[in-house]
């Protein structure tokens, strides 16, 4: 479910001398190695910097909230923290908030940025712009569910955690098909992003906020072989996953 925004309706030189003469073996292997690192497609996933609404505590879903200074820094470190990746694209989400996390993690480069709704985060209803601690007094049920069973989670209007995966996991097939063989970064939310991995994982819905937490501006990797074989993660908030 995405909430609409005004207006908008809802080896040339490669000789003897490189791997001795006659060594077909290593031919094969120059070839294999580099065919396998050129067409690998790698989804950097990015979660946007802090805002204002993140540091007091305040439900932010789809509702726009600008960075704060801290979130500000945070976006601007990546540009030196992942100057080593060939970016070749960016996707972002169309919240402002990720809009101006990628601004200020890639705007230097010259590549394409493309601002899709899909990877906006989960929509929240009416809870959105309240401090989380007004909600738990007059929902708290549904805030109970929310943080401890998420699969159970279903607010009158809101997204559910089911709605907001499915979503998600389109999103992401329709960026790898669109994206064979590149790196490309793709700058969203925490839940959003926790709700694509753990279906990569295999994470139940059950167990959604389990550790590693997903911090702001935090990196994570989704890597896609060609094929069609399931994605898999390499990186995870920042941790490297066991292969």
């Amino acid at each position: 479910m995405i909430r609409p925004r005004a207006g908008q309706s809802p080896g040339s030189h490669l000789n003897e001398t490189f791997f001795g003469r006659g060594s077909l073996f290593g031919a094969r292997l120059f070839f294999g190695t580099r065919l396998r690192h050129t067409i690998m497609t790698r989804l950097h996933l990015i979660r946007h910097g802090e805002t204002a609404w993140n540091a007091e505590g305040r439900v932010q879903g789809q509702t726009d909230a600008s960075l704060n200074n801290t979130g500000r820094e945070q976006a601007s470190a990546l540009k030196h923290d992942l100057s080593d990746i060939p970016i070749a694209r960016v996707y972002v989400s169309s919240s402002v908030r990720a809009r101006d996390t990628a601004t200020l993690a890639f705007g230097h480069l010259p590549v394409e940025f493309i601002y899709l709704d899909e990877l906006r985060e989960i929509y929240l209803s009416d809870w959105e712009g309240q401090l989380y601690s007004e909600v738990e007094l007059t929902h708290p049920q549904e805030v109970h569910h929310f943080r401890n069973a998420p699969h159970q989670f279903n607010y009158p209007g809101a997204e559910t955690f089911l709605q907001l995966q499915a979503r998600g996991l389109a999103a992401v097939q329709d960026i790898i098909q669109q994206s064979q063989g590149l790196d490309v970064a793709v700058v969203s939310h925490g839940a959003w992003i926790k709700a694509v991995l753990s279906h990569y994982e295999g994470r139940p819905l059950s167990e959604f906020w389990q550790p590693p937490r997903m911090h702001n501006c935090s990196h994570s990797i989704l890597e896609a072989a060609p094929g069609g074989d399931q994605p898999r993660i390499t990186r995870y908030a920042g941790q490297a996953m066991a292969l």
